[in-house]
């Protein structure tokens, strides 16, 4: 690895002694199912710089999986936290109401989509968001069937387990899931029939649709389609504009409640502070984590006020929901992203992104798709040869940036797709010392493995 970067030094080992230390810890304490996409021990970050217990640097290329759009410990953020806790860490709101629940869950309702009124409730993991979410859209339209899509991902508790499509790692041997729940196809253009135009393939994608709710499940047993605007885990795949409104339209005239789930998309990622924006739908539901309150565990529901308001008291909440830490936080936060125009910044981030790899791609023939909104960008690798998806070539690729000091994650059905979640405060300087690490790391790997490159 060069000695001459400005922000990264790897210099002690990835892992280094520290951090092989606790790596045999944690094979002690620590049960296998929870996964580490890294060998990294963090002691501390700020921005988009990363430094492990044993000093190394690294440019966060992954946020947290898409959790920290406003960068590592914000120092608005950090205040709001400190001063909070020196007042109020936790009373329950069911129990003790506080003036930072009803705050956000107002500021929550001005800023997404639609222009209706709105209710929010606030809760602790995105998963726990896509829960409520359910409930509510069943409590408020009397019906059970909820519509999920192909290569989909909504959480790992039972429900968002039986919505979301991989079945490793996340559903291998874990069912019987939750009943009432079905899957639609979910357009994949860059994986189209070579036969068919991207017009043609698109409106085919609808009329499946269309014919799901003929031969899967009646639109009159359906309470709710609940869709990614962007697929995450998928590979961010970011379907046809025309699909999406089509679909949201579908409901529209069955009365299926459509709830967007933008618990990676929402904050400012996409180059809108919602991806629905973008897709010009204004959802009965949205669900909204990852990025609210960087790095504070909350999340929410918000939707139209007469569906919110279908569930009785005591059906919905939670001990920990909305805690007044994460509420502060998450208020600091989005002042933070209006302040700056963090979403304008997001489309810089992923231009700049795009066309690095486009660039890269006339040269490593290994490399197929690119694509993405803002500055949430896929980098889909293929075996030229076999036309199969390159996951050891991805695999290989993700740990050899970390070695060389940029942390960056994979994603796909097939993990075979590189996915970027930079922080969106992070600067030009910082975003080309690490594509140009990636560039090194790729040239590094295609000599080792057995794969056609040009």
């Amino acid at each position: 690895m060069s000695n001459n970067r400005k922000f990264v030094n790897v210099s002690a080992g990835v892992p280094g002694p520290k951090g092989k230390e606790l790596i045999e810890l944690r094979s002690q304490f620590v049960p296998n199912g929870v996964g580490n996409n890294t060998p990294v021990f963090v002691e501390k970050a700020n921005g988009s710089i990363v430094e492990d217990v044993d000093g190394n640097k690294f440019l966060d290329f992954a946020g947290a999986i898409g959790t920290l759009n406003v960068g590592h410990t914000p120092s608005n953020v950090v205040q709001a936290i400190k001063n909070q806790s020196e007042r109020l860490i936790h009373s329950c709101f069911h129990v003790g109401m506080y003036k930072p629940y009803i705050d956000l869950a107002k500021k929550l309702t001005e800023i997404t989509p639609g222009d209706f009124p709105k209710k929010t409730i606030l809760l602790n993991s995105g998963a726990e968001a896509v829960e409520n979410a359910v409930k509510i859209a069943r409590k408020y339209t009397g019906r059970s069937g909820i519509i999920s899509f192909t290569r989909g991902f909504h959480g790992r508790t039972l429900l968002g387990m039986s919505l979301t499509s991989k079945v490793k790692p996340y559903k291998y041997k874990m069912g019987p899931f939750a009943p009432a729940t079905y899957k639609a196809k979910f357009p994949y253009l860059s994986n189209r029939p070579i036969e068919l135009s991207e017009d043609e393939y698109i409106n085919f994608c609808i009329s499946q649709f269309k014919d799901f709710l003929l031969t899967d499940v009646s639109p009159e047993e359906v309470a709710a389609v609940i869709m990614e605007p962007v697929q995450g885990e998928g590979g961010f795949i970011v379907p046809p504009k025309k699909f999406v409104k089509e679909i949201y339209t579908i409901c529209k005239s069955h009365g299926i409640l459509f709830i967007a789930d933008e618990i990676q998309t929402g904050f400012g990622r996409t180059g809108e502070l919602f991806a629905s924006t973008y897709f010009e739908i204004e959802p009965d539901l949205i669900t909204m984590s990852k990025s609210i309150a960087a790095g504070v565990p909350i999340s929410a529901v918000t939707g139209r006020s007469e569906i919110m308001d279908a569930a009785s008291p005591g059906e919905l909440g939670g001990t920990y929901g909305g805690s007044p830490l994460g509420c502060v936080a998450a208020l600091e936060v989005i002042e933070k992203i209006q302040n700056e125009k963090l979403w304008i910044r997001a489309r810089t981030i992923g231009e700049k992104i795009k066309s690095f790899f486009n660039e890269l791609k006339n040269d490593i023939s290994v490399i197929t798709d690119i694509r993405g909104l803002g500055a949430m960008v896929g980098v889909e690798f293929t075996n030229p040869s076999s036309g199969q998806p390159a996951k050891e070539f991805v695999a290989a690729l993700t740990k050899k940036c970390c070695e060389n000091g940029v942390i960056v994650l994979s994603a796909g059905v097939h993990s075979n797709v590189l996915r970027f979640l930079t922080p969106l405060v992070i600067t030009d300087e910082e975003l080309n010392e690490g594509l140009d690490i990636i560039k090194q790391s790729i040239s590094q790997v295609a000599s080792q493995l057995v794969t056609e490159v040009k």
